[in-house]
């Protein structure tokens, strides 16, 4: 049985932290981790050596090629899985072998299978698992959420989202192939519902609570081993509200555009995130973006917090999880939360496959038409 975290920690130290994958988000999680006051990031893992490069410059004491190595290596209280949904697995399981809590990017698994596992492996190791759900971080969204607790609108008998960006394959010109693994159906488990989706999941159970799936469908516009676009039909059996769910990695992101929409439509009113977006919000996150292009000429380091409005969230829901593990608490966003979310997508998966099969025995029972000369 591992050390419990006050064993591990105390007040007179920082919480020691590795970084498990320096890829794009595994950056933003770092320096995220080093802007944090009481968090040391102690060591970087990455089998590409410009990401171990990049790592060093933003502040990473060591590095590693390999991930299980860093956790045999260093003492660490607590480990940020930022690497492909393939891998988080097998390393939530190293770092059970370490004692190590752990924040995981999100999705959490592949499947729910691959996920109890990981809470098995976790609870008997008696290490904790978070998970980087977002959305609920964001100040539209927690507007969102503020004005439906209060019931500014009454009851909400319909509700929708809609989450939208360019997916792995990025906005043209393409200057690098990108990685072969987001395309790759058992690397990643599924396509847009479980990058995208399973964000949306989250948000909505935590403003309506546990959700039923009804019906959905799943569409591809490229030749692609995994659907770039879901549609989900769903009720929230505790407050009678019927969601749509729309996602998808088809449609150029053009930033500092927000690429999620969110409507409440109550008996009294409609409650829109559009409504809730910090003030100055296009002109701070434009000024960013001119020193981020600026930093990328002159070979600087861009600004990891700009534009502030999305990667901000990722700061408070890491900063949330090491608050956390300092006071021996569960994380605010488990394990179990990223296990359900995995749940809904598995029934959309499945009521979506089951309507296709549906269709094609239709069409295969139509009689072919008798044809004369």
């Amino acid at each position: 049985m591992a050390p419990t975290l006050l064993d591990r920690w105390t007040d007179s130290s920082s919480l020691s932290v590795g970084i498990l994958g320096v890829g794009n988000i595994g950056m933003v999680h770092l320096k995220s981790a080093a802007a944090m006051p009481g968090v040391e990031v102690v060591a970087a893992a990455d089998a590409v050596p410009e990401n171990r490069e990049r790592a060093e410059r933003a502040g990473a004491s060591n590095t590693y090629d390999d991930y299980a190595t860093l956790l045999a290596s260093e003492d660490l209280d607590a480990a940020v899985v930022a690497l492909p949904p393939f891998l988080h697995a097998e390393a939530v399981e190293r770092a059970a072998e370490a004692g190590v809590d752990v924040f995981v990017e999100k999705p959490l698994a592949r499947t729910t299978d691959e996920a109890d596992e990981m809470l098995e492996t976790a609870r008997e190791a008696g290490i904790a698992i978070g998970v980087d759900h977002t959305l609920r971080y964001q100040p539209d969204m927690a507007g969102v959420k503020a004005a439906y607790d209060e019931g500014s609108v009454g009851h909400v008998p319909y509700a929708s989202i809609t989450r939208l960006n360019d997916g792995p394959l990025g906005r043209p010109p393409v200057e690098n192939a990108p990685p072969s693994w987001p395309l790759d159906a058992d690397a990643v488990g599924g396509g847009s519902l479980l990058e995208l989706g399973v964000h949306c999941f989250d948000v909505l159970e935590w403003l309506f609570g546990d959700l039923r799936v009804r019906d959905a469908s799943m569409g591809q516009t490229l030749e692609i081993d995994v659907e770039d676009a879901a549609t989900v039909l769903m009720e929230a059996p505790e407050t009678g509200t019927t969601i749509t769910l729309h996602c998808g990695s088809y449609q150029w992101e053009q930033l500092p555009e927000v690429n999620t929409r969110l409507r409440l439509e109550g008996v009294t009113g409609t409650i829109s995130n559009q409504d809730h977006l910090p003030q100055n919000f296009y002109a701070g996150a434009a000024k960013s973006a001119l020193s981020n292009v600026a930093s990328r000429l002159t070979r600087d380091e861009p600004d990891v917090f700009g534009p502030t409005f999305y990667l901000q969230a990722h700061y408070d829901a890491l900063a949330d999880f090491c608050e956390a593990i300092r006071e021996d608490e569960q994380p605010p966003v488990d394990g179990a939360d990223g296990r359900r979310t995995l749940a809904l997508a598995e029934q959309a998966y499945e009521l979506a496959a089951a309507e296709t099969d549906d269709a094609a025995d239709e069409i295969g029972e139509l009689e072919t038409p008798e044809v004369t000369l």
